[in-house]
């Protein structure tokens, strides 16, 4: 595909889990594939709700062939039961993901809302109307779980290549240092030996 990077971003919730399709990779450029929502009943046991999603998350990734999935991470706020439904969704997601191996990226909330609109404190709505402008979308995605799918992958796209050049710095970092002990360890032998042989 020419270095576009296709991403499907996904805002988990056991009764709402939105997601959202985006191509992208050539700079900021980002272009929405798909948007919608994977829905499961309240009134349903838990493990038949994980499979109503957990489907639907796979009958996309195989329609639409995503090349990384981008979730967002969960974080422990005051709903409990909330926060675990949200989690085992996302642990369905991973999964499906790691079955066709495609690699899985979380995304903190904060980390989604200062990629979109440059504050990590936007809310909903503000997140909601910048990815309509960036997108180019006629009309703001619906509900704001659909929004926030879309918001997670253009994330990943804006966010990959900074992450990509850290890994690599790191990387860089952790050679350099392996070979400075490396050459300090040769010169404390070298030491050694010499003073070592002049010892009686």
């Amino acid at each position: 595909m020419g270095g576009v990077v296709r991403v499907l971003g996904v805002d988990p919730g056991l009764t709402r889990c939105g997601l959202g399709i985006v191509d992208g990779g050539r700079g900021r450029e980002a272009d929405c594939v798909a948007v919608g929502v994977a829905r499961s009943s309240a009134e349903d046991e838990l493990a038949s709700r994980l499979l109503a999603v957990g489907d639907e998350v796979e009958r996309w990734m195989d329609a639409h062939r995503p090349e990384v999935v981008a979730i967002e991470r969960v974080f422990s706020q005051h709903n409990v039961r909330t926060v675990m439904g949200t989690a085992q969704i996302s642990g369905v997601i991973a999964l499906a993901a790691a079955r066709r191996e495609l690699p899985v990226v979380f995304h903190t909330p904060s980390e989604v809302k200062a990629a979109i609109s440059g504050s990590g404190r936007a809310d909903k709505n503000q997140v909601t109307t910048m990815i309509t402008k960036i997108l180019g979308l006629s009309s703001a995605p619906k509900p704001a779980d659909a929004a926030d799918a879309l918001a997670l992958a253009v994330c990943h796209l804006w966010r990959a290549p900074m992450m990509d050049r850290l890994a690599q710095a790191e990387a860089r970092a952790a050679e350099l240092a392996r070979n400075h002990r490396a050459r300090l360890k040769q010169a404390q032998q070298a030491t050694q030996a010499r003073t070592g042989g002049k010892k009686k």
